[in-house]
């Protein structure tokens, strides 16, 4: 029923957590943790009216009981039972947005953002929510990290926000070739420019050799 991203997000989930899915699609990830009895409780929201009648359909298919909000983020959600909230399949800014009305009860974060990666560790930091722990999956021929944010404070280097903190050499082998792909497309009298992907070049070649 999962695919392996969803199955990355799984593994990241404990036995104490109280589990939020926003944006659970058909929740598949919901009835997974449900049925594999990988958390405490979980629930699971989506913006969708579509969307939810599907996750229901399902989660009553599978014969477990699972509450699913209509929400657009936490906005319509008054139980704070939760502890723990997965986003998943959303850009950097959605994600964001959803974040920047966390309620007090949630201290765990498990995201994958399909984009600007930097961006996410960086403003997480804002709402005092650090990397734990940086997993990379490849499907489709796409990878796809997959964070931990705890609010567990730490002292964070620009190199591990800006790159991740994962130690997936063909990740960063894939960052770098595609880093050269750009370069290579861009006039040499675009000076500042090619500055720009040269300096990502030789971090990430920093970043390879530390890893060997």
């Amino acid at each position: 029923m999962l695919n392996l991203k969803l199955k990355t997000i799984a593994n990241l989930v404990n036995k104490d957590d109280v589990v939020i899915d926003i944006g659970c699609d058909h929740a598949y990830l919901a009835i997974y943790l449900k049925k594999e009895k990988i958390c405490k409780k979980v629930y699971a929201s989506d913006i969708s009216e579509n969307v939810i009648e599907i996750a229901n359909q399902n989660i009553k298919d599978n014969n477990v009981k699972i509450d699913v909000y209509l929400s657009d983020g936490f906005k319509n959600i008054s139980n704070n039972d939760f502890n723990t909230a997965i986003i998943s399949g959303m850009g950097t800014s959605t994600i964001l947005n959803i974040v920047k009305d966390t309620p007090e009860n949630i201290n765990k974060y498990i995201i994958s953002s399909n984009n600007n990666h930097y961006e996410l560790r960086k403003e997480m930091l804002k709402y005092n929510f650090y990397v734990q722990n940086e997993v990379i999956v490849k499907e489709n021929n796409k990878y796809y990290p997959i964070m931990l944010f705890e609010k567990i404070k730490q002292q964070e280097k620009y190199i591990t926000l800006k790159y991740g903190k994962s130690n997936n050499k063909d990740y960063f082998n894939y960052l770098l070739k595609k880093e050269y792909e750009i370069l290579n497309h861009i006039p040499k009298k675009h000076f500042i420019k090619r500055l720009k992907h040269n300096i990502n070049i030789k971090e990430i070649k920093k970043i390879l050799k530390e890893k060997n």
